[in-house]
């Protein structure tokens, strides 16, 4: 029933009702009944046109052509825009019925009609590859280079939804499907701020027994960032690069550290405001990659972090720990393929860090005959600087920065002492080196047998080494904390004993050598050349072996 029906019912209903005795109750009852009859035929005729309507909606939508899915490039006065679909690149007209023009920026998905006008707007594609920043070309474009072994580099512009200016060359972004945009800047703080350690501030009076090369490294590298004019005047260039070369556990770590803490500390009193120091420790061996140019890659990512920190104003120690694994001789056999590439990356990049005169290479080895020759050349790693074992007033030294004034000792024992505990604790430290320092054969440890056919005998002093005193110093608390821990009622504190267990435990275990079976390796730590060398045996081990099965060489 249309609705011109509808109201001639109605109307007709209307006289019928007016024309009744109200008194005839059959009649009265019929009419309701008709009058709920067309109320209903009303309500079925209406969700009937809705569901007719829906139907054709749904059907327009079906039979309609499917929208091209693009990018923005641009948007042009006069309700044009510049959009790519595919490789090809179009003019098109924006829909006036689209409404949502802010909506539109450069670099976002859009929905295109068949009539090549743009329709509407997608959220960003998830997927897209990944590149990594090679230049900044300006706010809106950016020289990238792909991470796969056939990627080239090209020029990409930046979507309006990244914030430009907080990406850096050496950072990775995603790129959407077609290729033309940067939709993502990748933040990877592990990336950004490869291989920098946080330090806490070590004075140089925290090193024991190698005022020598501290001196060195204070003349070389500290006087030209605080009298750069002078240096200036004379025309001298700062020294760029160091090697800190000698047996393990001497301190060459300790000494880079300091090396950035005091510098800064320096830097800073000069300058008048806060520098802070950027501290870049590298091992050597992480750098080593099988993969075809990924060494060369994260020597290049250490020198960028460099160069970026000194910009912002940081003082930079690129600090490398047993750098002859990665700075091999050239050709030299081991580590060929990696070594003939590396080198002339690291040795382009040291060129590149001459100009800045706040970023210092520090390099250690035990083994410096390894490293390729054009690394210690001049003007790259300009000082070359032997950390020796400590003698005997060196250990001293050292035995007064970890038997601190700070640390408890036995109450019998002070009072042996006058009751002054640091009296006791004097008396502690050459206690301790008077162990270490006695020759006797409680003391002996090895013997090298020489050509000439003589043989010599060296004893715990021959071989003691900072990171040994520090390690006997720690043993020796723990036998002082067990007997707190057994009897917490008893004022517990270092004692004699414990130094002297901890020092006999120390060279038992033997563990002052690595376990390797190269012969010049061993030789380097007992500061003897293989040419003068027949053999050499452990005195320690032979003592319950017997001498022919510890023969080391």
């Amino acid at each position: 029933m249309n609705p011109e029906n509808r109201s001639v019912a109605r109307e007709i209903l209307a006289r019928i009702k007016a024309g009744i005795p109200e008194s005839d109750p059959k009649l009265t009852v019929l009419i309701a009944e008709l009058e709920s009859a067309i109320d209903q035929s009303e309500k079925d005729q209406q969700e009937a046109a809705l569901q007719l309507e829906q139907f054709a909606e749904a059907y327009e939508k079906l039979t309609a052509p499917a929208n091209r899915i693009g990018v923005l490039l641009e948007v042009k006065d006069g309700g044009q825009a510049l959009i790519a679909l595919g490789d090809s690149e179009f003019m098109a007209m924006l829909d006036p019925k689209f409404d949502r023009l802010e909506d539109l920026k450069r670099g976002c998905r859009i929905l295109v009609n068949d009539a090549y006008a743009v329709v509407g707007c997608l959220p960003p594609h998830p997927g897209g590859g990944f590149a990594r920043v090679a230049e900044v070309v300006d706010s809106q474009t950016l020289k990238v280079a792909g991470t796969g072994p056939d990627a080239v580099s090209r020029i990409v512009w930046i979507s309006e939804s990244v914030d430009a200016s907080s990406i850096k060359k050496g950072d990775d972004v995603r790129i959407e499907p077609t290729g033309r945009f940067v939709v993502e800047h990748l933040v990877n703080k592990a990336q950004s701020d490869l291989f920098v350690e946080e330090i806490t501030p070590i004075g140089w009076d925290q090193i024991g027994g190698q005022e020598e090369a501290i001196k060195l490294i204070r003349d070389t590298i500290e006087k030209p960032l605080l009298h750069p004019e002078i240096f200036e005047r004379f025309d001298k260039k700062p020294v760029k690069g160091i090697l800190l070369y000698g047996p393990p556990g001497c301190g060459k770590t300790l000494i880079g550290k300091a090396t950035a803490s005091n510098l800064a500390r320096e830097y800073s009193e000069k300058k008048g405001v806060e520098v802070k120091e950027c501290f870049m420790s590298i091992s050597g061996p992480k750098i080593l990659n099988m993969w075809l140019g990924e060494s060369e890659r994260m020597v290049r990512e250490i020198f960028d972090v460099a160069r970026r920190r000194s910009a912002e104003g940081q003082l930079v120690v690129i600090f490398i720990d047993e750098a002859e694994s990665i700075l091999r001789t050239r050709s030299s056999g081991r580590y060929l393929n990696i070594s003939n590439t590396v080198v002339p990356q690291f040795c382009a990049e040291m060129d590149g860090v001459i100009g800045l005169e706040n970023v210092v290479v520090i390099l250690t080895s035990n083994r410096p005959d390894y490293i390729d020759p054009a690394i210690l050349r001049p003007e790259r790693i300009d000082r070359k600087v032997k950390i020796t074992r400590p003698d005997l007033n060196s250990a001293r030294d050292i035995l007064g920065i970890y038997l601190n004034d700070r640390l408890p000792i036995d109450p019998d024992y002070v009072a042996e002492n006058d009751g002054e505990p640091s009296c006791a604790r004097k008396a502690l430290i050459e206690f301790a080196l008077e162990q270490l320092w006695k020759k006797d054969k409680s003391t002996e440890f090895l013997e090298v047998m020489l050509r000439n056919g003589s043989a010599q005998t060296l004893y715990y002093k021959d071989l003691v080494t900072g990171a040994l005193i520090k390690s006997v110093v720690d043993r020796a608390k723990e036998h002082a904390i067990e007997r707190a821990i057994a009897d917490p009622d008893v004022l517990a504190g270092l004692r004699p004993e414990d130094l002297s267990v901890a020092i006999a435990s120390e060279f038992s275990e033997g563990e002052i050598f690595p376990k390797s079976d190269v012969v010049e390796d061993w030789l380097k730590l007992i500061d003897f050349e293989i040419e003068h060398v027949v053999g050499v045996r452990s005195v320690v081990q032979a003592k319950k072996t017997g001498w022919l099965e510890k023969n080391i060489l």
